[in-house]
């Protein structure tokens, strides 16, 4: 569900030089977006939640001393809908993604849509060094400072924290024979999925939508995320993916010749305080690369206002007769559809660093765990042709946090080889949700490993589109989707509740 990062970490999406200026940052981060959103319908305003403090461990897994040092990690608590404990009623939890945990609570209305129906207690927890869960005093400045104080964010410290505050809930609850579930979007779905694996004693099953644990050690080609934006807009017209692709020589050429640079200042309503060639393409990509991703058929604010079909409706504003062959008019109506659907914003400032979602630390993760190639594009690609390395992405680590990546890491921590031989033995109750629309599903699982891990895919599906709220808008296949995952939970729980009734009359 969560800026990526755009030229060494400005903002954005990108940092590694491809063939020509435009640059490129191969290992992406998850959505959020340089415009800061309209406040969502749902605020803490409204008691949709409560937020609490655990006391949290700082490092799970050494005895030295300085890993009993102790930090203020924040969850949010909703049991408007909760049975209790004497009914043993179940605990949704989200595992936290990679920001705040108020912008997932906010966006992830499935969970309070069926809390009624399972009378579950309702559990949002922030991921450490994100948010307000900052170590080292609640100082975000301290707790990254250096890498001797950012090597305890990583992913296994988190799934520990999880585990450790989720028990220790369900005791002070006196809840311990209330199952959990777990879910979780992107990264967050990443995690709950791990969670299951590594945590099978504290969680029954996960829901992971649109988690791409594929995303590693070249399981997954470097071309698909793009091969897969590429397709999006194609099968909406494809004059649209011809100007698009054509574009990028064009605005290179524009902004290397004379006045070429105040002619894209003027044409895209860029601010007077910056622009260059290589940023303004990697600003447009973000719109596109965004669009494809949260191609949702209703509307949404969860990284920007967008309207229902944003890919279609960018389609149709290059497709628009009376722009003629003004690919720069036809450019930046497409953006202005993503960055200004709203019509408040009066010029884009290229040289925005800000971070409205607390997003900062995922350069870090990935700086070492999180190495996940997705920037190659071929020559279909509706972006410039370039193969991504792996040298520019590990020479930017060493010079900016003097550490190396660890490619291999996370496949040695989880697994992704083999996955359905793998997990077919051990795993079970996970839920792998993957819409084809999204870029992030060529690395998603889309094919059933077991009777109890299934893949649901949808080939007319967004980023984590089950995880919203529903709306009377709902196409009846995004329904289908959510009744069969309700299905399968259900039957998990009343599988867990038979097993406590057998073992109780052992």
């Amino acid at each position: 569900m969560a800026p990526w990062i755009f030229l060494m970490f400005h903002s954005l999406l990108f940092l590694q030089s491809a063939p020509s200026s435009f640059a490129k940052f191969p290992y992406r981060h998850f959505p959020s977006s340089i415009i800061r959103p309209e406040t969502p319908s749902l605020s803490s305003n409204n008691k949709i939640y409560k937020a609490k403090y655990f006391t949290q461990i700082l490092d799970h897994f050494n005895y030295n001393p300085q890993s009993y040092q102790t930090f203020q990690q924040r969850y949010l608590i909703n049991d408007t809908s909760w049975g209790g404990p004497k009914s043993k009623a179940p605990i949704f939890v989200y595992t936290g993604n990679e920001g705040n945990i108020e912008w997932f609570a906010e966006n992830t209305g499935f969970m309070y849509d069926i809390a009624p129906k399972f009378k579950a207690l309702l559990v949002f927890i922030e991921h450490r060094y994100y948010g307000k869960s900052i170590p080292y005093g609640g100082d975000r400045k301290k707790a990254y400072k250096n890498s001797k104080r950012l090597g305890y964010l990583s992913s296994t410290q988190a799934l520990a924290d999880y585990a450790t505050l989720i028990l220790d809930l369900k005791k002070n609850m006196t809840a311990m024979d209330s199952p959990v579930i777990v879910f979780g979007g992107s990264y967050g779905g990443m995690l709950a999925a791990w969670f299951r694996l590594k945590y099978p004693h504290v969680a029954i099953g996960a829901l992971s939508s649109s988690a791409p644990i594929l995303q590693f050690e070249n399981i997954t080609s470097q071309y698909s995320f793009n091969n897969i934006i590429t397709q999006d807009f194609k099968s909406e017209s494809e004059n649209c993916y011809k100007v698009i692709k054509g574009s990028w020589k064009q605005i290179e050429d524009t902004a290397s010749s004379h006045g070429g640079l105040e002619l894209l200042q003027k044409s895209f309503h860029i601010c007077k305080n910056y622009i260059s060639g290589g940023y303004l393409e990697g600003w447009l990509e973000t719109a596109f690369t965004y669009a494809s991703m949260t191609d949702y058929p209703t509307p949404s604010d969860f990284l920007a206002p967008l309207p229902a079909f944003p890919v279609k409706q960018m389609c149709k504003a290059i497709d628009n007769p009376t722009l003629g062959n003004d690919t720069f008019a036809k450019l930046y109506h497409a953006a202005n559809l993503y960055y200004n659907y709203t019509g408040d914003v009066k010029c884009f400032d290229l040289n925005d660093n800000s971070d409205p979602h607390d997003l900062g630390g995922w350069q870090w993760q990935a700086c070492t765990e999180m190495i996940m190639p997705t920037g190659g594009s071929n020559e279909d690609s509706i972006f410039p042709v370039y193969t991504e390395t792996y040298t520019g992405h590990s020479r930017y680590c060493e010079k900016t946090y003097k550490v190396q990546p660890r490619p291999t890491w996370i496949t040695t921590e989880f697994g992704g080889h083999d996955i359905r031989r793998v997990l077919k033995h051990f795993g079970s109750n996970i839920i792998f949700f993957n819409g084809l629309r999204d870029p992030w599903s060529g690395g998603g699982v889309l094919k059933n490993i077991s009777k109890s891990i299934i893949a649901i895919v949808e080939k007319e599906g967004a980023h984590h589109v089950d995880l919203r709220f529903a709306t009377n808008e709902d196409p009846m296949w995004l329904r289908d989707v959510r009744k069969r995952e309700i299905s399968i939970m259900q039957a998990w729980i009343s599988e867990y509740h038979q097993n406590l009734v057998d073992s109780d009359t052992f």
